[in-house]
């Protein structure tokens, strides 16, 4: 196969974060309105804020490069260096943003594990530090909705009520990282602002299953994201004429999330499907968005070396440790392109033997 049919026929299925914009986002972009962000003149920029603002029923909404940069900011407006944030043992932020929580906001994880990366209260209390004067302090409680690490599994909205309501009462903030969750709210077919009501501050990727090429929202209050647009400053966050990159986010927050049930649709195909290919172990009910994670364990082969093969067929995954593959649905791959990897992983287990 030559590069060019390759490149053509590659089923990219490392993350929702390699999709490309759509033709509608391309044509916002050329003919955006744009305005210095700095001075807050971007028109388009102000748009993309007040709209998220609306959606989650918050007074207010900052765009950011980046989900982590948003996360850090949401850590620095809420906490003081030489606290701690409660989160689950696999968090994005405990495990993939470079250590920021720490290097650049003071504060330290303190984590648990939880299953399916789901937290209760039950498992949050008993992390949280007496108001003892050589004890760092508890400063933020942090959810993950979905659980990316897990699957992409969805909180219960009776739990995230319950966690928030005590959270208050203990008098701590508690910040959602919304990353996926449109495909969180679309799996439990409830509205944004319904689950995330609760919450001090949610970050929401545009760039991941909702597909802009670039950009996060923080959403809160008028003080909250006061505080985080100067943080956002401090860290180099200022960003000029960047109405182009906000009017795909518009396109991206208005009408992506109509599609989000076709990715888990895939997902649920692509879990019961991988769980009939012997040498494959997959709850393939666990698939509920649009991640799918499975064990290679019984193959005999590593996860890095399955995925090797697989791309140089152009099926493109990612090994999560030594046993164990993530594959992401977005609206980039097509069912045809699912079939093309279960083709191509059955091909791969067949010829090789464990």
């Amino acid at each position: 196969m030559s590069s060019n049919d390759l490149a053509e026929k590659i089923v990219d299925l490392r993350s929702d974060t390699v999709t490309r914009p759509t033709p509608a986002m391309r044509r916002a972009m050329a003919e955006a309105e744009v305005g210095d962000d700095v001075y807050g003149e971007d028109p388009t920029v102000n748009r993309l804020e007040n709209r998220a603002a609306e959606i989650f029923g918050r007074e207010a909404a900052l765009f950011v490069p980046t989900g982590s940069m948003g996360n850090l900011l949401a850590i620095k407006t809420w906490t003081r260096p030489g606290m701690e944030v409660i989160c689950e043992r696999r968090a994005h932020i405990a495990n993939y943003e470079l250590a920021s929580i720490s290097a650049i906001a003071g504060c330290m994880p303190y984590t648990a594990p939880a299953p399916g990366g789901i937290l209760t209260w039950e498992l949050i209390e008993p992390l949280i530090r007496p108001n003892v004067y050589y004890y760092a302090q508890t400063g933020l409680i942090e959810l993950e909705n979905t659980s990316n690490m897990h699957g992409g599994t969805v909180y219960p909205p009776d739990v995230t009520d319950e966690i928030c309501e005590r959270a208050h009462a203990a008098g701590l903030p508690i910040h959602l990282d919304g990353a996926r969750i449109f495909n969180a709210a679309v799996a439990l077919g409830r509205d944004v602002s319904e689950i995330t009501r609760h919450f001090d501050s949610v970050m929401f990727c545009l760039s991941k299953g909702l597909g802009a090429p670039v950009g996060s929202m923080l959403v809160g209050s008028q003080e909250f994201i006061r505080k985080a647009r100067m943080s956002r400053k401090l860290l180099g966050g200022g960003m000029r004429q960047v109405g182009v990159l906000a009017a795909a986010g518009l396109v991206a927050l208005e009408e992506t999330p109509k599609l989000l049930h076709r990715d888990h649709e895939n997902a649920r195909y692509l879990a019961e499907s991988l769980a009939q290919i012997p040498g494959i172990s997959i709850d393939a009910k666990a698939a509920v968005t649009n991640i799918v994670i499975f064990s290679v364990a019984e193959t005999g082969l590593s996860a890095a070396t399955i995925c090797e093969e697989l791309a140089r067929q152009g099926i493109l995954c990612g090994p999560r440790d030594k046993f164990t593959i993530r594959m992401v649905t977005h609206y980039d791959v097509d069912r045809a392109g699912i079939d093309r990897a279960l083709a191509a992983m059955r091909a791969l287990l067949v010829k090789t033997p464990a």
